[in-house]
């Protein structure tokens, strides 16, 4: 056991994790925008129907491939340093966005849409940057106090997107001018972050870090790993796949953005006791459950395309998505050594928004490229798509449990 914090200590740690909750709250509203339209200014953009979420699946490439740069980066110049990078590189995406609307250029959206993928990378940081000061005892708590921090965004971003959606010729125009202004004001927000460089803490411990092959060779971080990236990738592929399937069978846009916006509620409602379940009955059992929703989640969307049944499938995907990412993300970080943990954070996040993207890359042509006949028949093919991930996550869980008792 570890002697209690100094007050000094804790007193930086709750404003570290203050100024974590805020950007969660404020700055993670662009993302439930774009995810809001982002689709449907595609497909009015892209040459082709079966490359209407293109655009969303570069923003999770764009993250995939920034995660261990931008870890690296963190890792040499500190936390503040990243976040800042990575908020100017949101502001230049969705300004780029702008213009690409204005010009009717697919390509140049999608390579707006690309920056904005490196704040999203970094906003995937902002959990394991919440457990840098904090007491071991408090870290799954601190993780779930920052996811919970979504809980606001999730009112801001559709409240941005009613108000500024219809304000130019082109909808959804002025939309990315808001998202602009939300990440110049991220750069004032990251000011009052005091995290040490990580080199202290490995400078501290005197011990190199493990090559990465012997990382993934470790089961609770290669399990935590992909019961993560399952979690994500699938809560993507159906809330891409929302906007679409939900228009596409006679509702408004309004009727999805409210559908999304009651998804992003509940993918971060659970987060203020996440942290207690953890702490109470072990991060594995809550990834279990997390799983076990996502597969309700599937079953209820396919049971019918009524406006009812949508919302209970997002309401569903988003607890599930909670439960089965904050868990994974809790078993990763208690299984790493505080001097491996940028490396493992960032080869954690590679991982995931590989499979992201691979799911968002999916989800426009599941819809609309597959071989169906209208949107509700897409509807079922992407929510049938979870079904064999999903049976990897819960067999690599089962696993992990069992191991020990086998050994």
């Amino acid at each position: 056991m570890t002697d209690a914090p100094a007050p000094n200590m804790l007193r930086q740690a709750q404003r570290n994790l203050a100024v974590l909750v805020t950007a969660q709250a404020l700055l993670g509203a662009q993302m439930s925008m774009i995810f809001i339209f982002g689709g449907l200014v595609g497909q009015t953009l892209a040459p082709n129907p079966c490359l209407a979420t293109l655009p969303l699946s570069m923003i999770v490439l764009g993250s995939a491939l920034t995660a261990r740069p931008l870890a690296g980066f963190m890792q040499r110049h500190g936390r503040r340093a990243g976040f800042q990078l990575a908020v100017l590189a949101g502001a230049l995406g969705a300004a780029i966005c702008f213009v690409a609307m204005a010009l009717g250029s697919f390509a140049l959206f999608m390579l707006g849409s690309g920056l904005t993928g490196i704040y999203m990378s970094a906003q995937g940081f902002y959990r394991f940057a919440a457990t840098d000061t904090a007491p071991e005892a408090f870290e799954a708590k601190a993780i779930s106090w920052v996811m919970a921090g979504g809980l606001l965004s999730a009112i801001i971003g559709p409240a941005l997107v009613r108000a500024t959606g219809e304000l130019t010729a082109v909808p959804f125009m002025a939309s990315y001018l808001a998202i602009v202004g939300l990440n110049l004001v991220g750069l004032w927000l990251f000011m009052a972050l005091d995290i040490p460089k990580p080199q202290q803490a490995t400078a501290q411990a005197g011990q190199p870090g493990r090559p990465i092959g012997q990382i993934l060779r470790d089961p609770v971080i290669a399990v935590a790993m992909v019961c993560g990236m399952v979690s994500y990738a699938l809560m993507n592929l159906v809330m891409t796949s929302t906007p679409l399937a939900m228009v596409g069978c006679g509702m408004s846009s309004n009727d999805a953005a409210n559908v999304v916006s009651a998804h992003v509620l509940a993918m971060f409602i659970p987060s203020f006791f996440t942290g207690h379940l953890i702490a109470r009955f072990g991060a594995p059992v809550i990834v279990g459950l997390g799983l076990t929703i996502l597969a309700a989640s599937g079953a209820v969307a396919l049971s019918g395309v009524a406006l009812g049944q949508f919302f209970a499938a997002l309401i569903l995907l988003g607890i599930g998505w909670n439960f089965g990412f904050i868990g994974a993300t809790a078993m990763l970080t208690r299984a790493s050594p505080p001097q491996e943990r940028a490396r493992i954070q960032g080869v954690n996040d590679l991982v995931v928004f590989g499979g992201v993207f691979l799911a968002s890359l999916s989800s426009g042509g599941l819809m609309n490229c597959a071989g169906v006949t209208d949107a509700a028949a897409g509807w079922s093919a992407v929510n049938l798509a979870m079904v064999p991930f999903l049976v990897l996550a819960g067999g690599a869980l089962i696993w992990l449990v069992l191991r020990p008792k086998a050994a």
